[in-house]
């Protein structure tokens, strides 16, 4: 529902209920933001949450000058930065930074980890709807409905291992993919995959051991503005 008819059914509503209060859901482009200002003349009733996405966690309160910004094209960093303050495991994360420091193999039980952290952030879809227009035009030249049905995958991939494969993926030959394959419903050429992945992301472990992922976790715990954002697994 947008524009118009948002505003004729908070009228309606209005009308058989006066409001307190209002909660646009799924607030996220500027039809969204022409319903927002429309509903509040109409009704006189304030804003106090939106929704942006269809799930619980996806409500957040209604903050008119980072919702101009939005509509703006500006992004929204500082609410990204609090929804990771929110939902990443910092515990684990710092315990992800040390083992890394102390030289040890960063393994599948770690990736999946990280894919499971931004499954809490949103996925990528919501990660994305809160920055600036520049980049999300950028990103949006790739197929994040693809993208994400991916992560779900990898992630399927990684629970049909043995806890073995997960800490010591070296032991994964033909036989071992062609099993992981059939368990996760998927070809061995996706396991392939998953693994490239993988040693990519191990390999960028290795080149943080010097202390870097350590400092990236101790901000982590107590962001202020951007210094503490979490990376992407990719």
């Amino acid at each position: 529902m947008q524009g118009q008819d948002a505003v004729n059914t908070a009228r309606a509503f209005h009308d058989a209920l006066p409001l307190t209060g209002i909660v646009l859901t799924k607030l996220d482009g500027d039809a969204r933001g022409g319903a927002a200002l429309s509903v509040r003349q109409v009704t006189g009733a304030p804003i106090k949450f939106a929704g942006v996405s269809e799930k619980i966690e996806g409500l957040e309160a209604f903050d008119p000058r980072r919702m101009a910004d939005r509509i703006l094209g500006m992004g929204d960093i500082l609410a990204l930065v609090e929804q990771a303050q929110r939902e990443v495991d910092v515990q684990a994360a710092q315990q992800l930074a040390t083992k890394i420091k102390a030289g040890e193999q960063f393994d599948l039980n770690d990736f999946l980890m990280q894919l499971q952290q931004m499954n809490k952030m949103g996925g990528l879809r919501g990660m994305l709807d809160k920055l600036p227009a520049d980049m999300q035009a950028k990103a949006g030249q790739a197929d994040m409905g693809r993208a994400e049905r991916d992560m779900r995958r990898m992630q399927g991939i990684i629970h049909s291992m043995t806890p073995q494969e997960r800490h010591k993926p070296d032991v994964i030959k033909a036989t071992r993919k062609r099993r992981i394959a059939a368990g996760a419903g998927v070809q061995v050429q996706e396991v392939n995959r998953l693994l490239k992945q993988y040693e990519q992301m191990r390999d960028m472990m290795k080149k943080m051991k010097g202390g870097g992922m350590m400092k990236m976790m101790k901000r982590l715990g107590g962001m202020k503005g951007l210094g503490g954002m979490p990376k992407m697994p990719f």
